[in-house]
């Protein structure tokens, strides 16, 4: 048996981040892709970023976005906005973008994506990061992409019912508490999931809300005595402020589980995940397809991320005070 960092518990290997790729500058908002365009001559195509708030997940989505763009061999110009986690700044973004006339707009994260769609009805729209796009009002079914948006959504079906059947199996009868932004729509569907997924078992969940990330860390402390363990789901306001989760993990002894890699490698001590470079990647392969004409829009439906991986941390388990279940090892061999 073979003990590493991350323990891998499941069947699948997760997609390596990209090692290529450079990072764009995100302080001057603008990066230019010097490839050349193998599709359209010496065009150069305008492309408006809007992503929600800075950290690791949604910075990986992006860098996703721009390799396969890279890799197509597109000549590109990016205006990256970021939002602060300010929802309000979205739609000003958004209104920017169409101002602009940029050939199309790459939202990262739903209140990104809302906004987009808001703004313009004819300008190109890819989104990812985006846990629901129905329930989000972005498409009616994620089969039918006859307006101006598609994208990859952030969220496998079977995450959270994975989660809690994880936690059931090795933490019963233990209380779960939640820390997310309510006015994140993509939030508010994932705790319905989780409230639903514990029906019929002997876990409780007790919820607390914020509404900025300096809220995070007195609405985890709140928590302390009444939980048994914390959950955090892939919240954006939360995870950008997750380092003060992980510190009253550590303090008092919670396990902290996750809603995806990145936070694990932050502290959190499991997760079913997903890779947000991935994910990233294939909504640059759609962006190449619609920008190039090579697809219509109407015909490249929503998908659903890969296969989620089990992974677990070693030493947030250590730090955590989480007692080592000899299962662990064996399956992640």
């Amino acid at each position: 048996m073979k003990k590493n960092r991350w323990f891998m518990l499941g069947v699948s290997l997760i997609v390596m981040m990209g090692l290529g790729a450079c990072a764009p500058d995100k302080q001057s908002g603008s990066t230019t892709n010097e490839a050349s365009n193998q599709n359209d001559g010496d065009k150069v195509y305008q492309i408006g970023v809007s992503q929600f708030v800075e950290h690791p997940s949604l910075d990986a989505a992006y860098e996703g976005f721009q390799d396969a763009i890279e890799e197509a061999g597109l000549n590109v110009e990016y205006d990256y906005r970021n939002a602060q986690g300010d929802q309000s700044n979205t739609s000003t973004i958004a209104q920017n973008f169409v101002a602009d006339q940029v050939d199309l707009i790459f939202a990262n994260a739903t209140p990104s994506a809302q906004a987009a769609l808001q703004a313009t009805r004819e300008t190109p729209i890819v989104f990812t990061s985006v846990t629901d796009a129905v329930e989000a009002g972005l498409v009616a079914e994620l089969d039918q992409t006859d307006g101006n948006i598609t994208g990859v959504l952030d969220m496998h079906p079977d995450a959270i019912v994975e989660t809690i059947n994880f936690i059931e199996q090795y933490f019963p009868d233990s209380t779960i508490g939640v820390v997310y932004n309510a006015g994140e729509q993509n939030s508010v569907i994932q705790i319905e999931h989780v409230n639903d997924a514990v029906q019929d078992t002997s876990l409780t969940v007790v919820e607390r809300t914020v509404a900025t990330s300096a809220e995070v860390q007195q609405a985890t402390t709140s928590l302390v005595g009444e939980v048994d363990l914390l959950y955090i789901v892939t919240d954006n306001t939360v995870v950008s402020a997750l380092e003060t989760v992980v510190a009253v993990a550590n303090e008092q002894k919670l396990p902290l589980i996750v809603g995806e890699p990145d936070s694990l490698e932050r502290g959190g001590f499991a997760t079913f995940g997903i890779d947000y470079y991935t994910i990233g990647y294939r909504t640059g392969e759609m962006a190449v397809d619609i920008l190039t004409g090579s697809k219509d829009l109407a015909d490249i439906s929503v998908e659903y991320p890969p296969e989620i991986q089990l992974f677990i941390n070693e030493s947030a388990a250590e730090k955590q005070g989480i007692e080592w279940n000899a299962d662990w090892d064996d399956a992640a061999q």
